[in-house]
């Protein structure tokens, strides 16, 4: 068995819950801004900070919220969010977190799988949360949705305001560092959406291994947040470990390239924070020309592999280098990242593992090691490996083999030195400007339509966007691709959408009735 060790000394994990870990040195820090409000300047301090968590989980408490209830927040970036996220983690309840792009339909699956207690929402995405609420509550017996929270005054909801606006003093829970404290969904290696279960252990251990490779500088940085707090490197490489290390949240709720460089101007950023999108968008798009970068000593980009063309150019326009990391939700969620020194980062590779992460080069057919140099499928393990998937115990199991190693689904090799390149993907999400897609859920959407009698959702490559969805379809009654294209947009989040749609006479299929998607994969390459 040939197992690559982390090349980064070892870091010490305290035994400690996640907030308490957080914001263990937040009053130190003082006057310090820690969250600011992009639209209207308003500033938390990290004098504030703790205060305001406290307030909001003793309430929380009043409530009747317990050790192992679960909270979710549907709601854009706002500075509220990540006092919200540290309440309740205070408790020893969990936190699940959905996009603000997802439909109604998609919250209600994500609160029946995770029966959540109170919903923090806001103005934004509210006829959205609401109709969800009132679906759930009508489609179970037995409600577990109690109360409903918004970040902005909104009918039908609470303000947040409200759980902040007296002193309070949350009650001793026994937490320990193996019980769940968030539960973020991903499509796993295949299929629909799970609930990935972490730890405060695996939390706490990803933001110290993150570090200790060097990502921010303590006390010292200023990030611009515009990826959601939502997706697990918002939650924890962004929101969590800025906190951590006393860095300023410049909180910004959506991304548009000339509002993110007046703050980037204005605000003086250090760290910019981006995936394969914006490094294109600050590679080439003309509203980057005459702006004043020169604060910026460091771009760090996730969530999706980096071509080096595109790095070359981005870094040459911002006069900064770029860092790139690798990761799952499963694995909470760095395991790899390429050095602070550009002069040691290798043109394509996602770097070393992180301290205490393990990984193997797998063939996947045999499960036999591979050399340097071999393509196969990356496992990995370390303390940041999720304890599982909520309620999908298969799942578990297909995943996290009984020694610990998370079978990534992703291929890839090592070479001489122990660098790693990840160069396909055994498992079949699309990421479509970082997001997830499930190609069986729009399968599944195709499949309901009258006229479809088979589809297939592929990735087609985007320059712009990673990926895109584009479907191959066999009818059964007449329809146009337009049509079924607008019938997939009616009953999907807006980046699920099917971008491109090919009629065919079968799908391709191996004996077992798997699809096989190489065939059509290799079909749009042709195109």
């Amino acid at each position: 068995m040939a197992i690559y060790q982390s090349p980064h000394f070892p870091v010490a994990i305290p035994d400690l819950p996640l907030a308490d870990f957080v914001l263990a040195r937040a009053a130190d820090r003082g006057d310090r801004a820690a969250l600011v409000d992009c639209a209207t300047g308003r500033a938390i301090t990290y004098a504030q900070l703790p205060g305001l968590v406290d307030r909001a989980a003793a309430s929380l408490a009043r409530l009747g919220l317990r050790k192992g209830d679960v909270c979710a927040i549907f709601s854009p970036n706002t500075p509220e969010y990540a006092i919200a996220v540290l309440a309740i983690a205070r408790l020893g309840a969990i936190v699940t977190t959905a996009s603000p792009l997802n439909t109604r339909n998609d919250l209600v699956k994500q609160f029946t799988d995770s029966r959540p207690r109170v919903l923090f929402t806001s103005p934004a995405v509210g006829a959205t949360a609401l109709e969800a609420v009132c679906a759930f509550r009508g489609a179970n017996a037995t409600n577990t949705l109690d109360a409903i929270f918004s970040f902005g005054a909104m009918d039908g909801a609470r303000p947040f305001d409200d759980l902040v606006a007296e002193p309070g003093t949350p009650p001793a829970v026994a937490i320990d560092s193996g019980d769940v404290v968030a539960l973020p969904y991903s499509s796993g290696t295949t299929g629909l959406p799970k609930g990935v279960m972490l730890s405060h252990r695996n939390l706490v251990a990803n933001i110290l291994q993150i570090d200790g490779a060097g990502h921010l500088r303590d006390g010292d940085d200023t990030l611009i947040c515009f990826l959601p707090f939502f997706h697990i490197y918002g939650l924890v490489v962004i929101m969590l470990q800025g906190l951590w290390g006393g860095a300023t949240l410049i909180v910004m709720p959506r991304f548009e390239i000339e509002a993110y460089l007046d703050l980037v101007e204005r605000h003086r950023a250090t760290t910019l924070h981006v995936v394969p999108p914006i490094v294109l968008a600050l590679a080439k798009s003309p509203a980057v020309a005459g702006r004043d970068l020169s604060s910026v000593r460091k771009l760090f980009s996730g969530a999706a592999p980096l071509g080096a063309d595109v790095i070359g150019q981005c870094t040459a326009r911002v006069g900064a280098f770029l860092q790139q990391g690798y990761g799952l939700t499963e694995t909470s969620p760095a395991t790899h990242v390429t050095s602070q020194d550009p002069a040691m980062s290798k043109p394509g590779s996602i770097g070393v593992p992180l301290a205490h992460t393990e990984c193997r080069v797998v063939d996947p057919a045999t499960r036999a090691d591979v050399g340097p140099g071999q393509d196969g499928e990356l496992w990995i393990r370390g303390p940041q490996v999720m304890l599982g998937y909520l309620n999908c115990p298969e799942a578990t199991r297909a995943t996290v083999d009984e020694d610990g190693w998370l079978h990534t689904g992703d291929i890839g090799h090592a070479d001489e030195d122990g660098h790693f390149f990840v160069v396909d993907r055994l498992k079949e999400l699309i990421k479509y400007k970082g997001m997830q897609i499930a190609p069986a859920e729009l399968e599944s959407v195709l499949l309901s339509h009258p006229a479809v009698a088979d589809a297939a959702v592929v990735p087609r490559k985007d320059e712009a966007t990673g990926e895109m969805p584009h479907a191959f379809v066999v009818l059964r009654a007449p329809a146009t691709a337009d049509e079924l294209v607008a019938f997939v947009a009616a009953r999907v989040a807006s980046y699920k959408k099917i971008r491109g749609l090919d009629f065919i006479d079968a799908i391709p299929k191996s004996p077992s009735g798997k699809i096989l998607r190489r065939l059509l994969r290799e079909r749009l390459d042709v195109a």
